[in-house]
């Protein structure tokens, strides 16, 4: 008998019943969704593997969204990989040679590629993912490649020159899987790809192909006999979706899922005890590595756009509170824009305000917001606001982030502002805050990847102010700070380019479109049965299980 959905917590906790490794599994016994099919029993090894939530689309050339990565990186492949050193290291580029001090890349692509539907892998789908997709629509490759390329072309069918308008250092940085997903030029030319089929029925080169997607429930893929780094152990890999965390441990608990991107804190001490049970503690994540948690101002807003009062905020927030009892120790305060996992372009001992709420009391006081009778601050003398409007600030934020949103909430209230909480779904979200831009303060993890020039240009240069998905939310725009950024881009010493993410930082902290709260980690989790995992987009490509 099926249990009524309304009594589960997800529908991940449907009973599991099957053999394991070489046996058949029936992943669901019940089908909640309208219309939708019993699930067909696998056999062979099968992975299963715990998402928050229903990606919505499975192409990431189109937006750096983290749960779209996550779901999607199995599917394709970069012109290069990074290995565990975060070193390059041949991916659908077998080897590649650097001309003119750094202004020509020439790739040779690797011989008898072939995209999941058979069609052959040319230099064309390289040109195309860039031209039509990537420098479109993926904010950090948009940002950080859009002003300097001069041109990338097709020299044949397995050669692709990238042309630079001045020497650029960090582009093999930039081609993995994550930042730059090579996708079929063949299926997208000519069509509009942000509605495409082919995003809901993806084709990639990678590990694994699309199989099945049961929206809300789970997506399916199974391996690619043919990938280039040799066919994967596991045979099929299956995305659960669970929203609650709590229940995704349960369900690791239980035997009923196999990894988990990400641990609850207050559950990690408890799972650390069981012995069916590892880890993997890792700053590198599908969607981007080396992230920060930012709160975004709107500088759009009459009420964001002083900085006194940005300020203000700053002085609020106790960053450590957000270490201790939203991350539980996975993580660091956040004490420049720039990741400390970036050493040479991370800036020590920046001005940032510190918590200190006297000082923020003063100068809410100097910009006309008073204590009420019930310690909340209204307004006295603010120009173009009537005097008694309370001080109220609105933040949108991820569902999943309501940790954040509430602790933030409670901080904001000891100094007398009242943050109201607009919890959004993915699309929603991005929609509101990179389209309409209707919104005073979002919460946005901007991963910084391995080079300034990946992940922290596309949230300060103004060209980066656009209807693009994780792009400069803030709307910032300052010419020194856009030059700046060009002549760190454009320089190859590194030396230099410390010099002057230094003075961006600097520029940063003083004009604090963003407010940096938490350096991240993420704790994976997988069962002892399975081992070999790596904690990027290819997680399952090289694990292996026992039944």
């Amino acid at each position: 008998m099926c249990p009524d959905p309304e009594s589960m917590a997800s529908p991940a906790r449907l009973s599991r019943r099957a053999a394991r490794g070489l046996g058949t599994i029936v992943l669901a016994n019940c089908c909640f969704a309208t219309g939708c099919a019993e699930p067909a029993p696998l056999t062979g090894r099968v992975l299963v593997a715990a998402i928050d939530a229903d990606p919505g689309q499975l192409n990431p050339a189109i937006t750096t969204n983290g749960g779209v990565h996550t779901a999607a990186g199995l599917l394709y492949d970069g012109l290069v990989e990074l290995d565990s050193a975060l070193k390059p290291v041949p991916g659908l580029a077998l080897r590649w040679a650097i001309e003119e001090d750094g202004a020509l890349y020439r790739f040779h692509l690797r011989p008898g590629v072939r995209w999941h539907d058979g069609e052959r892998f040319t230099a064309a789908d390289v040109t195309f993912s860039f031209d039509s997709l990537l420098l479109r629509y993926h904010a950090r490759t948009r940002a950080s490649l859009a002003h300097v390329i001069a041109a990338i072309e097709a020299v044949d069918d397995s050669t692709v020159e990238f042309r630079f308008r001045q020497p650029y250092a960090p582009l093999l940085q930039q081609l993995n899987v994550v930042e730059a997903p090579i996708l079929p030029r063949h299926l997208f030319a000519g069509a509009d790809p942000l509605n495409h089929r082919a995003n809901r029925a993806p084709v990639g080169t990678g590990p694994y192909r699309f199989a099945s997607h049961r929206p809300d429930v789970e997506i399916r893929y199974m391996a690619n006999d043919d990938w280039y780094g040799g066919r994967p152990d596991i045979d099929h890999v299956v995305l659960r979706v669970i929203p609650d965390p709590g229940s995704q441990v349960l369900a690791l608990e239980a035997g009923e899922v196999d990894w988990l991107f990400g641990v609850p804190g207050p559950e990690r001490a408890r799972l650390r005890a069981n012995p069916a049970i590892r880890f993997i503690e890792t700053s590198v994540n599908p969607g981007g590595s080396n992230c920060i948690t930012n709160v975004a101002l709107n500088l759009d807003r009459p009420l964001l756009g002083d900085v006194r009062m940005r300020r203000a905020l700053a002085h609020a927030i106790d960053r450590d509170q957000f270490v201790e009892r939203v991350l539980f120790g996975a993580g660091r305060a956040a004490d420049a824009p720039i990741s400390s996992a970036i050493p040479f372009a991370h800036a020590a001992g920046l001005p940032v305000p510190a918590w200190d709420t006297a000082a923020a009391g003063r100068l809410l006081d100097g910009l006309g917001w008073r204590r009420g009778s019930d310690g909340m601050r209204v307004a006295r003398g603010v120009a173009g606001i009537e005097d008694g409007t309370r001080l109220m600030i609105g933040f949108t934020q991820f569902p999943s982030y309501a940790p954040y949103g509430d602790l933030l909430r409670a901080q904001l209230r000891a100094v007398g502002i009242e943050l109201r909480l607009v919890s959004l779904e993915q699309a929603v979200f991005v929609e509101t805050v990179f389209t309409a831009r209707d919104f005073d303060t979002a919460i946005i993890s901007y991963c910084n990847g391995t080079d300034p020039e990946i992940g922290v240009r596309r949230m300060f240069v103004s060209s980066s102010i656009a209807p693009v998905p994780f792009s400069n939310a803030a709307g910032y725009r300052d010419a020194v700070m856009d030059s700046l950024w060009d002549l760190a881009g454009r320089a190859l010493e590194s030396d230099t380019r410390a010099r002057l993410y230094r003075q961006i930082q600097e520029l940063a902290v003083r004009d604090l479109p963003y407010l940096s709260l938490v350096e991240t980690r993420a704790t994976r989790a997988y069962r002892t049965r399975c081992s070999g995992f790596t904690s990027a987009s290819h997680f399952a490509a090289t694990a292996r299980c026992t039944p």
